[in-house]
């Protein structure tokens, strides 16, 4: 068993570093709040892109982009990694190197894989598997994310693509559900996937109604010049998405692991009574005999 000395001390350490999870726990809800913020602001935005796109795509021909035509032969991916640059968040990033690693798998080793990195766990995922790195952005997730940025990294996977260095190209990111809950997901950015719709009347009729936007110039023209910023739409969303859910995870992860350092303090102060409770009795046995020994 051991002493009280060591279980004193255990318990002082447990407190101090219940007080640092508390600590990052209240910086992490506190970023949590603007990222949330900043994220629910742009998805309106998003979705009447979207929205205005789909009703473009209906009107414009078939051909009225390059972003939306396959290559023909499909052997150079890349992916757009998006992770966090520190740990403490749970199983928030390897569930991102998870979804990377199973899409890569699945896809065949006749496929040459290159990523983009956002965030230092990805990068060092990449070179530990010795994947292609194209570029890296540091100290981007989890802080105040710039369209810019979006619109830079976006404009060279657009180039990329018109060049014939990717065939397709998609984005890992993690999706912001709640506080509780972050699902990786995977998109494709390039080649643009069409936009399903419904020829069915029947199933039209529970819809609502869709405005017919009024276009000058003509849809082909106004589609060509919306499609590469629909790219960067999706990938400034994607990079909210996983700020935001960075700080989730960290909050969560941090509030567990403050609970669990309550756990901790209760079972060590439990054993230190019980060897506080053992050293009296083992004083007072001490006691006792000396005395009956006196009076022998």
């Amino acid at each position: 068993m051991a002493t009280l000395k060591e279980v004193k001390t255990k318990i002082g350490a447990v407190k101090k570093t219940k007080q640092i999870t508390k600590a990052m726990n209240m910086v992490a809800a506190s970023r949590l709040r603007g990222a949330q913020t900043n994220m629910e602001g742009f998805r309106p935005y998003a979705e009447k892109f979207a929205e205005v796109l789909g009703g473009l795509s209906g009107r414009a021909g078939e051909e009225t982009s390059p972003l939306l035509l396959p290559h023909e032969e499909v052997i150079k991916k890349h992916i757009i990694l998006c992770t966090s640059d520190r740990g403490l968040c749970g199983g928030f990033n390897a569930h991102l190197i998870s979804k990377a690693d199973s899409f890569i798998k699945e896809a065949g080793e006749d496929i040459e894989f290159s990523v983009t990195n956002f965030g230092k766990k990805g990068r060092d995922w990449c070179r530990k598997k010795q994947i292609p790195i194209i570029s890296e952005h540091i100290g981007v997730i989890g802080t105040v994310i710039k369209f810019n940025i979006a619109s830079t990294v976006g404009k060279g996977l657009i180039d990329g693509f018109l060049n014939g260095e990717y065939d397709e190209v998609y984005v890992v990111y993690s999706e912001f559900i709640s506080m509780g809950r972050q699902v990786a997901t995977i998109k494709q950015l390039l080649p643009i996937p069409p936009i399903e719709s419904d020829e069915d009347e029947t199933e039209d009729q529970d819809k609502p109604y869709l405005a017919e936007h009024i276009c000058e110039p003509s849809p082909d023209e106004l589609l060509g010049e919306l499609l590469p910023r629909s790219v960067y739409v999706q990938l400034f969303s994607a990079l909210l998405e996983t700020s935001t859910s960075e700080h989730a995870a960290r909050m969560m992860a941090m509030d567990n692991a403050s609970k669990a350092c309550d756990d901790m303090i209760d079972n060590l102060t439990l054993a230190y009574n019980k060897a506080r409770q053992a050293s009296i009795t083992a004083e007072l046995m001490d006691i006792v005999g000396g005395a009956e020994a006196l009076k022998g």
